[in-house]
């Protein structure tokens, strides 16, 4: 197979950067000698995290639009006007095969200079509802691959693939739940919660730990990762109950030993922990961010909740419901099965193959 060039943009946070990465790791599995280009938006998670994983990135000015301050939009139309201006000369001087996009600030003007240019794109939508800049770009597209169904709501249904969301890597891997609960030092004869709510962490589902630090039932532990804008918050009260079966910390890298350790997991509802979720079959509780473009997250809960396949909970119920529900269905077993299989029969396994081959194959297509 000839040497294919391939630009990938997109980013923002870890659930889109994770997946891009994974993706460029299937293409150069299937293809060593492919080159790959990254585009993001600079100050962003993937200036540092794309590096890290061995591949070239380069950043476009490029930020979200203030729904709080108007004046501010002014400065941010001219950083667009300024991305597309640099992306067009990024596309022209990488002379790619075809670009993907994963959502973030930097997709939008890469893949709409890659198609004005006639370079062929690839959409990956992770989400159950598709954004306004996704559903733009969809026109021009080559191919969509989403991770749920129905999506032909927003996009044109013969270019829709459904691939699932790609992954980390290993987080498939065997590991047992009692090797895990001995690496963060927990009890193996009690049930765990694991609350995971993002790197940076999440008010809601955080304070409503906090209310209910002297109340944990008998039997049951919390695996606690706080985020670090809440390190302080979390470890003042820790340190006011003595004895809480509770272990935090700001971020947990091993995540993999924390979902296995994990007999219930309270998350938010971001696609890329869901296609986590779904693969590991874990039983959750999806606290939705009501911060996010178009409530996408509520969106993505309910594609679950509604099949029985995760408990929602609302962020403004959070704290009246969040830890009672938690306590109640940690010691359900049969609730806890149900939610595992019904969970499981949502996964979308080998996300990042099935897209590194349509990947190739439109580059090929376009080489021929």
């Amino acid at each position: 197979m000839e040497k294919i060039k391939v630009l990938v943009s997109g980013g923002g946070t870890g659930g889109h950067i994770f997946p891009a990465i994974s993706i460029a790791e299937a293409i150069k599995a299937k293809i060593p000698n492919a080159e790959i280009l990254f585009v993001g938006a600079e100050g962003r998670m993937e200036m540092e995290k794309v590096p890290a994983a061995g591949y070239k990135i380069i950043g476009l000015p490029i930020s979200g639009l203030s729904r709080t301050n108007l004046f501010k939009n002014f400065a941010v139309i001219t950083r667009l006007i300024k991305s597309l201006k640099l992306a067009k000369k990024i596309v022209k001087d990488f002379k790619p095969d075809v670009a993907v996009g994963v959502g973030g600030y930097a997709s939008g003007p890469t893949l709409w200079c890659a198609s004005s240019l006639k370079v062929p794109t690839v959409i990956q939508e992770q989400n159950s509802y598709a954004g306004v800049t996704n559903k733009l770009l969809a026109k021009r597209a080559d191919a969509i691959c989403v991770a749920y169904d129905n999506m032909e709501r927003f996009f044109p249904s013969d270019r829709i693939i459904l691939t699932g969301n790609p992954v980390r890597k290993g987080l498939g891997e065997k590991i047992s739940r009692d090797e895990a609960l001995e690496f963060f030092g927990l009890d193996k004869n009690k049930k765990t919660i694991l609350s995971i709510g993002g790197s940076l962490g999440a008010r809601t589902i955080n304070e409503s730990i906090i209310d209910a630090l002297g109340s944990i039932p008998e039997g049951v532990q919390i695996l606690w990762q706080s985020g670090k804008f809440y390190e302080k918050e979390a470890t003042k009260a820790l340190s006011a109950i003595d004895g809480a079966p509770v272990k935090q910390s700001a971020f947990i890298t091993r995540m993999d030993l924390a979902y296995a350790a994990a007999d219930l997991v309270i998350s938010r509802a971001g696609a890329s922990s869901i296609s986590e979720l779904c693969i590991l079959g874990k039983p959750v509780i999806l606290v939705p961010s009501p911060n996010v473009a178009e409530d996408h997250q509520t969106k993505n809960a309910l594609a679950l909740s509604t099949k029985g396949a995760a408990i929602l909970v609302t962020d403004a119920d959070a704290r009246l419901t969040l830890m009672q529900q938690a306590f109640s269905v940690i010691n359900d077993d049969a609730k806890l099965k149900s939610l595992s299989t019904n969970i499981s029969e949502m996964a979308q396994r080998n996300s990042a193959d099935r897209i590194a081959d349509i990947v190739i194959e439109i580059a090929n297509k376009k080489n021929k």
